[in-house]
C-alpha cells in the first residue's frame, strides 16, 4: 500500500494546528479556556527561570493573549483541575489524566531503591526520615522543604534527608503538590489533593500504555514511535513500537511520508484520519509571535530542524563566552514558519523590556511590514511581562544592517 506523502506545508501547518498555535491568539478567555488550551497541549511545563516570563506562563500567552498568570493558580490551587508531576520535565498536567501516572509512581519507587546517591542523599535513616514526614504533614498539613530543619544539609542540589523524603514521596505517589509558593513546592498527602475517583482508579499498564500512545500521537498529529515514546515518558520505546504495530494491524493509525524543509522525507505514524486532520487545520495567525524557550512545538530540537529548518537550542547553561545567541533566546514565529529569534531580558523594576540582540532567519529581510510586527509582538509580551517600555532600538538597527 502507497503511503500518503504530506507536504512540508501542510506538515507544518498540521503540527502548529496540533500544538494550537493557529487560529485566533486573542479575544475573550478565562480559567476555563485555560484548562481546554493545557487539555489541547496535554501538559504545560515548568520552569522556574524568570528572565523573561515563567515558561509555563509564557507557553500559555503565546496561544491565547488573553491568558492570566491566575488563571493556571486557579486550576492548579483551587479546584484543583491539575495536577504537577514529571513528563520530560516537572509539569502542570489535566487532573483526568492521574491514574496513568501510577504506573510511573511504582517505577520511580524500583529507581530510587536501586539508586546509592539518592540512599546517600536521605541517609543512613531513610526510613525514620520518612516516617517524620509522613507525621508531620498528616497533624500540620501541608509543608514546604524549608520547615525541615535538616533543609539544606545535602550535598548534591542542597538537598537535606528530609526534601529526599519529601520528593521520594512525590515521586512515588504518596504525596502531591498542593501548590507552589515563590515556585517552591508545597506538599501534602495525596489525598487530599488529587480527587477520589482519580486516585483511586487502577487501570492496566496495558490500558496505560495504549492511552499514553494513543493521546500523544493525538497532539502530535505524526510522529514515529521514538517521538510518542518521549511524549509523556510514560512509555519505553519498545512498549510504542508494540502499540504502534498493534494499531496499524486495526488500522486505526497509517504510514505516511512526511516532507522536510530540506526536500528530504521521513516516514512517520498519523492517525487513520489524517487527510481530514490535514484539510481542517487552520492557517497560523497573521501577528508574529514570541515563544518560550521551552514551548512544546520546539522542544524536539531535531524535528523542529527537520520542520521547519530552524536550528535551535537553549544557551542558558553554556557558558556566557561560549553562547552563539544570548542566555534567553525567544524564537520568533511568523505564519508557518521561524523566522528569527532575539535575546531578551525584563526588567521588572524599570518596567522595560530590554532586546539584547535579534537575528533574523537566512532569506529574511527586516522589512517595514516584518519590523512593525516584531514591534508589535513586543508590546503585546511587554504588556504581559509588566515591562512596557520596549528597549530594542539597537537590536534592531543591527538586524537592519544585516
Amino acid at each position: 500500500m502507497t503511503k500518503l506523502e504530506i507536504r512540508n506545508a501542510d506538515a507544518r501547518r498540521l503540527f502548529l494546528d496540533h500544538h494550537a498555535l493557529t487560529g485566533d491568539v486573542g479575544g475573550p478567555h478565562g480559567p476555563a479556556d485555560t484548562l481546554s488550551l493545557i487539555r489541547r497541549l496535554g501538559f504545560v511545563q515548568l520552569d522556574s527561570v524568570n528572565a523573561v516570563e515563567r515558561a509555563h506562563h509564557l507557553i500559555l500567552f503565546s496561544r491565547a493573549s488573553g491568558y492570566r498568570r491566575e488563571h493556571l493558580a486557579s486550576l492548579h490551587h483551587d479546584e484543583p483541575a491539575l495536577f504537577e508531576h514529571w513528563t520530560h520535565d516537572a509539569s502542570l498536567i489535566p487532573m483526568e489524566f492521574y491514574p496513568h501516572w501510577r504506573h510511573r509512581f511504582r517505577a520511580a519507587k524500583a529507581r530510587m531503591e536501586a539508586n546509592p546517591r539518592w540512599q546517600d542523599r536521605i541517609g543512613p535513616d531513610g526510613e525514620k526520615v520518612i516516617r517524620n514526614v509522613r507525621r508531620r504533614l498528616k497533624r500540620e498539613g501541608a509543608l514546604m522543604a524549608r520547615d525541615f530543619e535538616d533543609k539544606g544539609a545535602g550535598g548534591w542540589w542542597g538537598w537535606g534527608p528530609s526534601k529526599t523524603a519529601l520528593e521520594t514521596l512525590w515521586r512515588t505517589g504518596e504525596l502531591a503538590i498542593a501548590r507552589r509558593e515563590g515556585f517552591e513546592k508545597v506538599y501534602d498527602l495525596a489525598e487530599r489533593v488529587i480527587p477520589d475517583e482519580f486516585r483511586r482508579a487502577r487501570p492496566s499498564e496495558t490500558a496505560s500504555t495504549n492511552w499514553a500512545c494513543r493521546e500523544a500521537l493525538e497532539r502530535l498529529g505524526m510522529a514515529t514511535p521514538q517521538e510518542i515514546a518521549a511524549f509523556w515518558q510514560l512509555v519505553s520505546i519498545d512498549a510504542s513500537k508494540k502499540w504502534a504495530a498493534a494499531a496499524l494491524k486495526r488500522k486505526e493509525v497509517v504510514e505516511v511520508s512526511v516532507e522536510g524543509a530540506d526536500g528530504s522525507w521521513k516516514t512517520a505514524l498519523a492517525p487513520a484520519d489524517i487527510e481530514a486532520r490535514i484539510a481542517a487545520a487552520a492557517p497560523p495567525p497573521a501577528p508574529m509571535r514570541f515563544l518560550s524557550p521551552f514551548d512544546p512545538a520546539i522542544r524536539d530540537r531535531k524535528r523542529t530542524g527537520r520542520l521547519f529548518g530552524f536550528d535551535y537550542r537553549i544557551e542558558i547553561f553554556v557558558p556566557e563566552k561560549k553562547r552563539q545567541y544570548g542566555y534567553y533566546v525567544l524564537p520568533l514565529i511568523e505564519g508557518e514558519r521561524f523566522a528569527g529569534r532575539a535575546d531578551v531580558k525584563a526588567h521588572r523594576a524599570e518596567g522595560r523590556l530590554e532586546v539584547k540582540g535579534l537575528w533574523l532567519e537566512p532569506g529574511v529581510k527586516l522589512t517595514r511590514k516584518r519590523e512593525s510586527g516584531i514591534r508589535k509582538a513586543l508590546t503585546d509580551l511587554g504588556g504581559f511581562t509588566e515591562t512596557p517600555v520596549i528597549d530594542a532600538g539597537a537590536a534592531l538597527r543591527r538586524a537592519r544592517d544585516g
